[in-house]
């Protein structure tokens, strides 16, 4: 399984995967079949996290080539990420209980054990190793995992996501955190996802049989309600002489343009002592060397740490951002702003605006709000 730190890779297999793959998606995607067989996938999910691949380009790649309802599921899909970063911007408060929880909770010797892959759960053991090697696992084997994890080891969910952020070149605060909840049944109250041997079975083709789960657990409890924020984000048309790109965001359909409009354009890379939930070196490194990659695109870039970032804003009270989403790199610059006194001038992508308005309710309401950005931006080509 190749996942290289390079967009042109991300770009080469967005265009592999619709020539050769998208079609049957739909009917062979959650199968698991090991890292060595991924053809029914599109292991585009870490340029997407990103963002050297644009979801809504993303989109209309595939229907350039497919009417909507012919690749219908992974348009819901690639969608689905849209909507978990647009339900956390409305929610900003989740991402910041989590991430206290996670730091409060006391570890346990079971819990030492799970991240070792020592649990005596073959296939969590494996998925554990597999995440480890390869910073990747399958979006239904995560699934599995979780549920393992949350009521089978009951080991406190947080942790769970703490682990996967850890590990997975994918990994993004919207995402990870809000797939961990839904699995445990506070996402949608009451309603969890409990892992079945026998799902297990037929999904990773006989791989893994006659596994010994927690089939009859409660959903976690949460007597906590967060309050839905106005989102009132909006393009200004002033513009600084620098701007800054953290690699959350990395944007690469418009450098060559940036490069134009400005004197520098910074790249962030906030080290792991500056980060609530630390990630292993691996991840590091391919974030490292995506930035570098990407910034190698423009004559006018600069990579810059955390330090070096404080320096920077000292100098340039007012500074151009292209928004880093809810997670530690705003975390980290809203905190660096205040103490500086800042004012930061947010640069948003207006499908993401224009779509983040659906994210106020469950993924059905937002669902049935695709084809409008679709033909809001002009996806489709029927």
């Amino acid at each position: 399984m190749n996942i290289e730190p390079d967009y042109k890779t991300g770009i080469s297999k967005l265009n592999y995967f619709i020539e050769n793959n998208l079609q049957n998606y739909s009917r062979d995607r959650n199968y698991d079949f090991g890292p060595d067989n991924r053809n029914n996938i599109s292991l585009l999910s870490p340029y997407i996290s990103h963002r050297t691949l644009f979801e809504y380009d993303i989109v209309k790649s595939c229907l350039k080539k497919y009417k909507v309802d012919q690749v219908e599921k992974f348009i819901q899909e690639i969608f689905w990420r849209v909507y978990w970063k647009g339900w956390l911007e409305l929610r900003p408060e989740v991402w910041t209980d989590f991430c206290d929880s996670y730091l409060s909770i006391e570890q346990s010797k079971f819990y030492k054990k799970a991240l070792d892959g020592n649990t005596g759960i073959r296939c969590f053991d494996e998925w554990v190793n597999e995440l480890k090697k390869y910073n990747y696992l399958h979006n239904h084997s995560r699934m599995w995992f979780a549920s393992i994890w949350i009521f089978t080891l009951k080991l406190p969910w947080q942790l769970g996501a703490a682990f996967f952020m850890e590990h997975l070149y994918d990994g993004d605060p919207a995402s990870n955190t809000l797939s961990w909840r839904w699995v445990a049944g506070i996402q949608t109250k009451g309603k969890h996802y409990l892992a079945r041997s026998s799902n297990i079975s037929k999904f990773t083709n006989q791989r893994f049989q006659y596994t010994q789960l927690t089939t009859d657990a409660e959903p976690i409890f949460e007597d906590k309600n967060f309050e839905l924020k106005r989102l009132d984000y909006k393009n200004s048309e002033t513009r600084h002489e620098n701007l800054i790109i953290f690699e959350s965001n990395l944007n690469t359909q418009e450098l060559s343009e940036l490069s134009e409009k400005y004197k520098t354009v910074y790249f962030v890379l906030i080290d792991n002592y500056s980060r609530k939930i630390k990630l292993s070196h691996k991840v590091m490194s391919f974030k490292a060397s995506l930035v570098k990659n990407v910034s190698e695109l423009i004559s006018n870039a600069k990579i810059i740490n955390l330090e070096e970032l404080e320096i920077l804003l000292s100098k340039n009270p007012k500074i151009d951002v292209i928004y880093p989403f809810v997670g530690e790199n705003l975390d980290i610059l809203n905190r660096l702003s205040v103490k500086l006194e800042s004012q930061l001038n947010f640069k948003y992508k207006n499908q993401d605006l224009y779509s983040w308005q659906f994210s106020n309710k469950g993924f059905f309401n937002f669902k049935k709000n695709i084809p409008n950005i679709i033909n809001k931006f002009n996806l489709s080509h029927e």
